[in-house]
């Protein structure tokens, strides 16, 4: 009987994954606008680990900071990077704050599907220098396996989450100048603005 809990334990304990995400991305090539732009990556942010299930983490933190810092640093320059909303400075005429809202994870036993996916949920508040809400934005990303992945569980999950960091990447230099309230705000600050 021993034996059999023993054996019991070592598959339920084999089922866990503690997934860190390490992908550091490519400069964004663009022409960013000018503007003094304050991106705060908090503790939290940076130190990110999303718990999907009971028995998966899966830690963003290092490659969220570097995924964000590269895409703002194509949409704006000056970018300062900072932990802290305090830390903006004086000049600044734009604060994003970005947080994690969740991530969720389906597997192949959850969707009887051969693949993994990812959805990590963002939300950007985007402020003026003196803490003025411009708006509250949700950025929702999505990345999955191809067909048929025969790596191990916690490798599959780490590639599905890099895409997911992709398509965030990639949604940010598509749409954030999209934002309607945030194009408005914009449009009273500068004549420059690119068309949405």
């Amino acid at each position: 009987m021993t034996g059999l809990l023993s054996v019991a334990m070592t598959f339920v304990s084999g089922c866990t994954s503690n997934v860190r995400v390490e992908q550091e991305f490519p400069t964004v090539v663009s022409q960013p606008m000018e503007m003094n732009a304050v991106l705060v990556l908090d503790r939290e942010f940076r130190n990110y680990r999303g718990h999907p299930n009971a028995k998966t983490t899966i830690e963003l933190g290092a490659s969220q900071v570097d995924l964000f810092s590269k895409a703002f640093s194509g949409l704006f320059t000056p970018l300062k990077v900072v932990s802290s909303k305090e830390d903006a400075g004086p000049d600044t005429d734009l604060v994003i704050i970005p947080s994690v809202r969740e991530v969720q994870l389906s597997t192949p036993s959850d969707s009887y599907l051969n693949v993994y996916e990812v959805w990590i949920k963002y939300n950007l508040d985007i402020e003026t220098a003196d803490g003025e809400p411009i708006d509250s934005w949700f950025l929702p990303a999505y990345g999955k396996t191809p067909d048929s992945y025969l790596l191990s569980r916690s490798v599959a999950i780490e590639a599905a989450a890099v895409v997911a960091l992709r398509d965030a990447g990639a949604k940010l230099m598509l749409d954030f100048f999209r934002i309607p309230a945030l194009y408005g705000w914009m449009q009273q600050q500068s004549e420059t603005v690119p068309e949405p």
